[in-house]
């Protein structure tokens, strides 16, 4: 890395550890390529100690907003991925957001090779499994909304927290007419149809499965990847009961 990247990484293991908010303008030119940003990604984690002893982490958030989009990657520490019904009032979150998803499963150890030539067509089949899940966003970034999607991306690609509902055998529906219902506090409940950006949560998998072995290492089965948002980002309040229900999938429950 360059010294800025590990300047970078410095910065954002003392705001996780201190339970702060970074200023993003000292940062805005350190990072030229997703690739840099992948690398502070990397680093971070590795400060923190949030995969020691796994090669290829068991837990990760995928997702672009259009098929033509660059997908984006981060994995998730394990300390923040929890069941349903999840209380999360021990972490510390800024300005937390939620966002519904459905969460895949591998059935089955991918090697970089298989990955490689894995398609959009085939990669489903090495999904054993499929489950609601919420994904709470947070950043380390004091204004989120200027911050450019480099930053963003090194932060976990502003990761807070991830729940799980029941997992139940995956099979390809007609995610067109898929609802998603979504309620946090007592704000009304926020209903989407077939709005999954890429249409389809298992599209991502060759270009996530690529991204996670690209470093030589197998994923095992049983990794879960989180697939991206059917309700954009609702914003929360610490505190607030949050449910979200993908009929004929499933459900979950947390409190922020």
């Amino acid at each position: 890395m360059t010294p800025s990247q590990t300047a970078l990484t410095d910065a954002l293991v003392a705001a996780r550890r201190g339970n702060r908010t970074l200023d993003a303008t000292p940062w805005l030119d350190t990072l030229e390529s997703a690739a840099q940003a992948y690398e502070v990604q990397d680093a971070v984690a590795a400060a923190l100690g949030w995969f020691e002893g796994r090669a290829v982490p068991g837990a990760w958030k995928s997702g672009g907003g259009s098929r033509s989009a660059t997908l984006t990657h981060a994995p998730l520490p394990p300390s923040g991925v929890r069941q349903s019904p999840a209380d999360f009032g021990d972490l510390v979150f800024h300005t937390p957001g939620i966002e519904a998803e459905i969460a895949l499963r591998l059935g089955q150890d991918v090697t970089p090779a298989q990955a490689a030539k894995l398609d959009h067509d085939n990669a489903a089949s090495l999904v054993d499994a499929m489950a609601v899940s919420v994904e709470i966003v947070d950043s380390r970034w004091q204004d989120l909304a200027s911050t450019p999607a480099l930053l963003r991306l090194a932060d976990s690609q502003v990761h807070g927290a991830l729940v799980t509902g029941e997992w139940k055998p995956y099979a390809a529906i007609d995610w067109a007419s898929q609802r998603c219902e979504t309620k946090i506090g007592n704000a009304d409940t926020v209903v989407r149809e077939g709005t999954h950006p890429l249409a389809d949560p298992a599209w991502l998998l060759p270009i996530w499965l690529r991204h996670i072995t690209r470093s030589g290492h197998t994923a095992p089965a049983g990794t879960v990847v989180t697939t991206g948002s059917w309700v954009g980002v609702l914003p929360c309040r610490r505190g607030d009961q949050v449910s979200a229900e993908f009929p004929g999938i499933g459900a979950v429950r947390l409190s922020v």
